[in-house]
């Protein structure tokens, strides 16, 4: 956090860097408008779907989230009624005003990884500016996984021998 003080003729003046203050989860709603006839809060959860879809939404995103998140995805959609893991590799920050968002993704063999990113940032800012009205801070993005065309058809083969 950074904080500038400095005083002129007897006036003080501060500026201060607000960051957003909680994880996401089960974190309480924020506050995103008041007016004189309301306000409206917007939930860290609601924040984390917005980026995660907005991220799959860019040509060259194979998936989201670590190896070990993904696994545990994988198993999870298997269970039935346990819903999906549509923000694995997804974590948010959110403030009153603000939001941050932090991504691991999995991007798909031969995309360039500088321009794949920077459309998934633009992405992201775009789709949750637009829908909650918070400034996005940051998106910091993690590519943890290259995925090759031809792993699909191998982990298709090999789960189903027969119908």
């Amino acid at each position: 956090m950074a904080s500038n003080s400095s005083t002129t003729s007897g006036q003080s003046t501060s500026t201060e860097q607000r960051i957003p203050e909680t994880r996401s989860g089960d974190a309480p709603s924020r506050l995103a408008d008041e007016t004189s006839q309301g306000k409206t809060t917007i939930a860290a959860g609601v924040v984390q779907k917005i980026a995660a879809i907005a991220a799959r939404e860019v040509n060259g995103v194979h998936d989201m989230g670590g190896g070990v998140s993904r696994a545990f995805g994988a198993l999870k959609d298997r269970i039935p009624g346990s819903g999906t893991s549509s923000t694995s590799g997804v974590q948010v920050e959110v403030g009153e005003k603000q939001a941050a968002v932090d991504l691991d993704i999995v991007v798909e063999y031969g995309a360039s990884i500088v321009d794949l990113s920077r459309s998934v940032r633009r992405n992201v800012i775009t789709a949750v500016e637009r829908m909650c009205g918070l400034e996005v801070t940051e998106v910091n993005i993690a590519v943890n996984d290259i995925h090759f065309p031809d792993e699909e058809e191998e982990e298709h083969s090999a789960q189903s021998r027969v119908e």
